[in-house]
């Protein structure tokens, strides 16, 4: 929302609901501006009018400025070596090459009603679609239906396609006993234009399904000029991923190893296939490391998916860690915050750049990814200043989001210089020493050549170079913990970093404080030089804040250590993310001991009420069959004077590692007890389900878990 703001600028008007779902309260926030602001971010567009050899106006006449038969061509000409990357793996040549067709077709008819419309508004498009249907209404019907009622025939044919709706049925009904044919006979030539002229009727060109193509078919152009040599190459790679990255922001998925955007509606087989044809010449300006594959999937209601996996997807994310608006930083989609940890970002020092000028020492740094390069200068002053300046905001934003892929903190800043804004990023000593080792080494080393060369003081070289040595801890000994929300409003605690040593000195410390690996918080080692990570759950935050009041020794000393710092970051995060922080350790802190033993609560199971009395309980964590970590509570309890040892499991399972928990009994008349005593423990409802040899599963829902931690 930031995001559409910033570049719409105030809304014309907003709405918003909410609705309830298994999974949470899910939003839902429209807001509306006027078309103009579009218009306007058009006409000032210098990519567009140098892309397109023309200055546009409007977003109508965006869509005619595209020549959408070169477009069709272009795809054409593709076709062959786009066929590898339709369908699955196992699909059938045949099959492979009707889907291919079917796709290149729909790409043909909105080429064709594109180039048909070119230049007439809605109105005018409108009235030459009726005109059009009307003589294919003379022609199907014989000579019968003519002149205005073949006019009004059309018009209604029209209408019932945008609509379906049953009055437009009825008064083409009445229309056909008015000129004196069958109803049979009119509707068989409805059901034929609907049917064979459907793009027609419907109208295919319409801005629904146009803005499914314009963006692609724009990348396409771009990309052909900068195969071409009449377009820059780095600047193509860059403005395409900027595109692809914000199209996935809005209708694409993005995982530890996958990326897919999803294409569909009507001719969304064309728009697929035109993206496709983007993918193959990305792929021809990229170097050898970075080529990737990807695969086109066509699920329900003909919906395509375009995925990237593994290797290929880690491939593509590098181009994206650079390019994605804002990437990493918590801007426009979280979605991008993965990409961070694919880069494999060099940093260098022109040493020939190295000098003194008249009040400091200056020198050249440049920072690459994925073949987009920026230098900075760099200024050893009272403090040790990096910075990029210039009146091309979009520079600046690169130059930014480079620096966040090296573990700085940074944001674009503007100034008027000259009356004329100027744009700008900057870093000081502290910001610099929080980044990666690559950047620290690459600065450390125009630090040490100045200090060669007499040209700064001996203490302050030496102070800077301590600092950087070992990165800047902005606690003592804790490093910089990212503390943020999710877009589910979920709090996240996470350390990332390419040096293995460092991701294993935080788990070790949360070892050593008593979390456990798994089910308080998860560890990715970095591997080939990208970034892994250590996350601590909510369940672990939890147990941390317990531990800073009921622990002792040493475990006390590192939880309440980290409490504090974890309370620090959030605040610097916001008031958000602090109230959430703030409201977890609460919880975490005021749960006390809870001992099981003793425990006595009455709850209501099938409108009967139960008493639930615990009389002993235990934990223990072991492997399942599978390997994966279990945690296992034991419970001795009577359930109206009825006394049952039974237990709950909980691991971790699917692809978001939710904490899910599941209890058995075979037992008929033990079924309702149990649930009776999961849902005094927990306070939560379990599902049921009963296997094929009658066991009775009961799912205790995720979550569930923290009211049972201090049983370990």
């Amino acid at each position: 929302m930031r995001w559409y703001f910033g570049l719409l600028g105030d809304e014309q008007s907003i709405s918003g609901s909410a609705s309830v779902t298994k999974e949470g309260i899910k939003l839902a926030v429209i807001a509306f501006w006027p078309r103009e602001r579009e218009d306007q971010i058009l006409r000032e567009s210098r990519w567009l009018e140098y892309l397109l050899g023309r200055r546009v106006e409007s977003w109508r006449e965006l869509v005619d400025a595209i020549d959408w038969s070169w477009v069709l061509e272009r795809v054409r000409r593709l076709i062959g070596e786009l066929k590898s990357w339709i369908g699955p793996e196992k699909m059938s040549d045949t099959e492979r090459e009707g889907l291919a067709r079917r796709m290149l077709g729909e790409l043909a008819l909105l080429a064709h009603f594109a180039e048909a419309r070119r230049g007439m508004d809605d109105g005018r498009w409108r009235e030459e679609r009726a005109v059009r249907l009307a003589k294919v209404v003379e022609a199907l019907s014989g000579g019968r239906i003519v002149g205005e009622y073949a006019e009004r025939l059309a018009e209604l044919i029209i209408s019932y396609a945008e609509s379906r709706a049953e009055r437009t049925k009825k008064r083409i009904e009445n229309l056909a006993e008015e000129v004196g044919v069958s109803k049979e006979e009119v509707q068989d030539i409805v059901e034929f234009v609907l049917s064979d002229m459907y793009c027609l009727a419907r109208d295919c060109a319409r801005d629904a399904v146009v803005r499914k193509f314009v963006e692609p078919a724009l990348e396409l152009i771009m990309l052909d000029k900068a195969l071409n040599e009449e377009f820059d190459r780095k600047k193509a790679l860059l403005i395409f991923g900027e595109m692809y990255a914000t199209a996935l922001a809005g209708d694409g998925t993005v995982g530890p190893n996958i990326v897919v955007l999803a294409v569909g509606g009507e001719l969304g087989g064309g728009a697929a296939l035109l993206r496709l044809a983007a993918l193959h010449m990305l792929n021809q300006l990229l170097p050898d490391e970075l080529k990737f594959k990807t695969r086109t999937y066509v699920g329900e209601d003909r919906y395509y998916r375009i995925a990237a996996y593994g290797e290929n997807a880690a491939r593509f994310m590098r181009l994206l860690a650079v390019s994605a608006p804002s990437a990493g930083g918590g801007h426009l989609s979280e979605k991008f915050n993965g990409f961070v940890e694919e880069a494999k970002v060099e940093v260098r020092v022109d040493e020939n750049s190295i000098r003194r000028t008249k009040s400091n020492v200056a020198a050249d740094l440049t920072i690459s990814e994925a073949g987009v390069a920026v230098k900075y200068n760099i200024y050893l002053r009272n403090a040790v200043v990096l910075e990029f300046r210039s009146t091309d905001r979009s520079r600046v934003e690169l130059a930014t989001r480079l620096l966040r892929l090296v573990g700085v903190t940074a944001e674009v800043r503007k100034e008027e210089v000259g009356g004329k804004d100027m744009w700008y990023v900057r870093a000081a000593t502290d910001k610099l020493a929080a980044g990666r080792k690559e950047l620290r080494s690459a600065i450390a080393k125009i630090i040490e050549a100045a200090r060669g060369n007499g040209w700064v003081d001996e203490k302050k070289a030496k102070r800077w170079l301590e600092k950087l040595e070992e990165g800047l801890m902005l606690r003592e000994g804790w490093p910089r913990y990212h503390v943020r929300l999710s877009s589910s409003g979920a709090l996240v605690v996470r350390f990332g970093s390419t040096d293995p040593d460092s991701i294993e000195r935080e788990a070790k410390r949360f070892r050593d404080m008593g979390l456990v690996e798994g089910v308080h918080f998860t560890v990715k080692m970095p591997e080939e030089g990208r970034y892994g990570y250590v996350r601590v759950l909510r369940e672990g935050l939890e147990r941390a804040a317990w531990l800073s009041v009921h622990g002792s020794g040493n475990q006390q000393r590192l939880a309440a250590g980290f409490v504090e710092y974890i309370l620090q970051r959030a605040w610097e995060a916001g008031e958000e993310v602090y109230k959430k922080a703030g409201e977890i350790i609460e919880e975490g802190m005021s749960r006390g001991s809870l001992m099981l033993r003793g425990f006595e609560k009455k709850v209501e199971i099938g409108g009967r009420e139960h008493v639930v009395k615990v009389i002993d309980g235990g934990a223990e964590f072991d492997e399942g069959r599978s390997g994966k970590k279990l945690l296992r509570n034991r419970i001795a309890a009577e359930v109206d004077g009825v006394r049952r040892e039974y237990a709950i499991t909980y691991g971790r399972y699917g692809s978001n590692n939710a904490a899910k928990g599941f209890a058995y009994v075979s037992e008929e008349t033990d079924a309702e007890r149990l649930a009776a005593v999961i849902e005094a423990l927990t306070g939560v409802k379990p599902k049921i389900r009963r296997r094929s040899d009658d066991t009775i599963i009961y799912r205790v829902l995720q979550g569930a878990p923290r009211r049972l931690q201090a049983l370990r």
